[in-house]
């Protein structure tokens, strides 16, 4: 028998004691109630701080109050039905659940494996998991999941390649090879802390393009380094009930299919084109801009259209769909593994809605980075501990653009003051934002990861996805802690016109 490592036993230590915790709807239901109990504990100790973003002092809100109970009482099922991952994967499964029924995900994943050299499986999972933040939650969606499956039918853990993607997703949510949404949003928020120091200063959106494009690529190497060397040999040969997919040489119906719903692609591609390229084109945003378009704004929406409309056209072609309820009973297929969803997210969304109203944390950010504030360090040892700070601080607050709000005019102006550019503090905040998504249950997308485990390991808590995916927590603190202090020790632009240096 082979001799289990130290990291063995502790990843199984921390993986026992987070399933021995209640069900994950249980457990958000109890993290609620201290929600409250610690809002009137704070309110009557008068727990308070000043919010650097707009000078204002902030208190904790008693939801152990009248109002605070009819807040709770009057608000649950708008809690509910707003909470934001819940109307996107609903609306996507809608079109993911033709594009499925119809075979479409089934034989371009034939295809793909068919095709593919499978040594760079892993890579190409990562990566595309990492390209997928340009289009919002795409990789929440449908490259998680799908990973899960192509695992599978590679004879290898199926949970090994669901781990992949969501280290790819989440864990390298700022890396990209393209700017994203994410970057307008965060320099605009950057601009605005940088006028505290220098009234004139402005942050461009590509501010972290050259370090965020190379980072992408670290990032994909480490992620599968960790799957090959340390998540599947955990893991071990899957034993599951779930029958993997064969793969198959594809029919002549399919390849027929395949072609018709390439060719409903490259025609939405061609529309896409004549709304984005002219310069006052439809499909621009309301600033004339490609960025802030409806088409990367509410990809979502852009994705039910397509999948649908893709799996209808290889329905069709192929034979799988006679008439059109065969596209409803898909739709209505794809909501039958969404139940346990439905059911988590319930008490999921109180509990960050209760969390939220009551201002605790915001505190723990504004207090968190106040004592940062008051360290004196050299730079790369400030780096280091901005990026464990940014990371811990995620842990408690899901938001990237929230967290920037707090934290940006506080270390934008040390790191100014200091001599050091806010593209530079911005960097360092997303590298320490990045690495805990994947370890943190209030990162948006957290129970649906749950429910993808659990589809092959029915035993899969809270603490299974954390002891899994924390040597990538780890790995990737390590590889992009090293990367921005090379960065810094070489003096390497972080984007165009993005010094390290700032110069009033």
């Amino acid at each position: 028998m082979k001799k289990r490592t130290f990291s063995d036993r502790l990843l199984k230590g921390i993986e026992v004691a987070g399933n021995a915790l209640p069900h994950p709807a249980a457990l958000f239901g109890l993290f609620g109630l201290i929600t409250i109990a610690l809002s009137f504990i704070g309110y009557h100790l008068n727990w308070h701080g000043v919010n650097p973003a707009n000078g204002e002092m902030v208190r904790v809100v008693n939801l152990f109050s009248k109002e605070g109970l009819h807040r709770i009482l009057l608000q649950m099922v708008d809690n509910y039905t707003g909470f934001a991952p819940l109307g996107i994967v609903m609306v996507a499964m809608l079109g993911l659940g033709v594009a499925e029924s119809s075979g479409l995900i089934k034989t371009a994943i034939n295809e793909l494996l068919l095709k593919a050299p499978q040594k760079w499986i892993t890579f190409m999972i990562v990566l595309t998991g990492i390209l997928s933040n340009m289009a919002s939650d795409l990789g929440y969606i449908l490259i998680i999941p799908l990973a899960g499956v192509i695992f599978h039918t590679l004879d290898r853990h199926p949970v090994a390649g669901i781990s992949a993607a969501f280290a790819g997703v989440s864990g390298g949510f700022s890396a990209n090879l393209l700017i994203g949404t994410i970057d307008p949003l965060l320099a605009g928020l950057s601009t605005e802390a940088a006028r505290i120091i220098d009234p004139n200063y402005y942050v461009m959106p590509t501010a972290n393009y050259y370090f965020m494009a190379v980072s992408t690529i670290i990032i994909a190497f480490a992620a599968t380094w960790v799957t090959h060397k340390w998540i599947e040999p955990r893991l071990g040969k899957y034993t599951g009930n779930i029958e993997p997919e064969k793969i198959e040489q594809i029919k002549p119906s399919e390849i027929r299919g395949l072609k018709g719903a390439l060719g409903v692609f490259l025609a939405w591609l061609v529309l896409f084109i004549i709304g984005l390229v002219p310069e006052n084109g439809l499909l621009r945003g309301p600033d004339n801009t490609v960025l802030h378009s409806p088409l990367l704004k509410g990809f979502i929406a852009v994705l039910f259209l397509m999948a649908s409309t893709m799996g209808i056209a290889y329905g069709y072609l192929a034979g799988t769909f006679k008439k059109h309820d065969d596209i409803f009973k898909g739709m209505n297929s794809s909501f039958k593994s969404m139940v346990a969803f439905l059911v988590l997210v319930f008490f999921a969304a109180q509990f960050v809605a209760w969390f939220r109203w009551s201002n605790l944390g915001l505190l723990i950010a504004i207090k968190g980075a106040t004592l940062l504030q008051s360290v004196n360090m050299g730079l790369i040892p400030l780096v280091i501990l901005f990026i464990v700070f940014s990371g811990f601080i995620n842990l408690f607050m899901g938001s990237a653009s929230a967290k920037w709000a707090i934290m940006g005019p506080v270390f934008i102006p040390i790191f100014m003051l200091l001599g050091y550019s806010p593209e530079l503090s911005q960097a360092v905040f997303r590298i320490g934002d990045s690495i805990t998504n994947i370890i943190s249950p209030m990162m948006s997308f957290f129970a649906l990861i749950i429910v993808y485990f659990q589809k092959y390991d029915e035993k899969a808590g809270i603490g299974t996805i954390i002891a899994t995916m924390i040597p990538y927590t780890l790995v990737f603190f390590i590889a992009w802690t090293l990367l921005i202090i090379l960065w810094i020790l070489l003096g390497l632009p972080l984007g165009p016109e993005a010094s390290l240096y700032y110069r009033a």
